[in-house]
């Protein structure tokens, strides 16, 4: 049985606008462009995609999950009408001082995913626009990805912090990352 290919994409300021007041509405969440073809051209390649997002707006009252529902469901459509998918949304929905283990930088919601695909996650790319995304999986032994939009906006044209895991990738966007990725897989073949 061929294994199954997995990237696991961080939610706000990789594939949508990142906001400071949070996206707590289907009408506040805006694809990045071309994030969404992106994830498609993923998809059409036989890769599965994941996200794994901290939702602390749930936990600070900001919204509910048939918020997060609705605006996970804006998502969806709009993946499909270009060709794309996500199957499955990982979230941590406590705030900050929850002390939990799925709030990322902790690896807990990676762990749920390997558990869900029963996957050892050693070299499945992770992507984000945060230190404490690529943390999060590094963790786990994933493959850190950048993408130097929402947070990661801050290194283009500068070195990574230390906060980095050292094997970080450094993206443009997600569709660099996809143009990396396949052009590297199609190499290996």
């Amino acid at each position: 049985m061929t294994p199954i290919k997995l990237v696991i994409l961080d939610r706000d300021g990789t594939i949508n606008e990142d906001s400071d007041d949070f996206v707590k509405s289907p009408d506040e969440w805006k694809p990045l462009p071309g994030a969404l073809e992106a994830i498609a051209r993923l998809n059409h390649a036989g890769w599965h995609t994941v996200v794994v997002s901290n939702q602390s707006g749930l936990g600070r009252g900001l919204f509910e999950v048939s918020d997060l529902n609705a605006i996970h469901a804006k998502m969806h459509q709009m993946l499909a009408a270009v060709g794309g998918r996500i199957d499955a949304v990982f979230y941590c929905p406590h705030s900050p001082d929850e002390a939990c283990q799925c709030r990322k930088p902790a690896s807990g919601l990676f762990e749920q995913i390997a558990d869900r695909y029963g996957l050892d996650l050693k070299n499945v790319p992770v992507v984000g626009d945060s230190a404490r995304d690529l943390i999060a999986g590094a963790a786990v032994g994933c493959e850190p990805h950048l993408v130097q939009t929402g947070k990661g906006a801050v290194y283009r044209g500068r070195p990574l912090s230390d906060a980095f895991p050292p094997t970080t990738h450094v993206h443009e966007n997600l569709s660099s990352f996809v143009d990396f990725l396949l052009s590297r897989e199609e190499e290996q073949t």
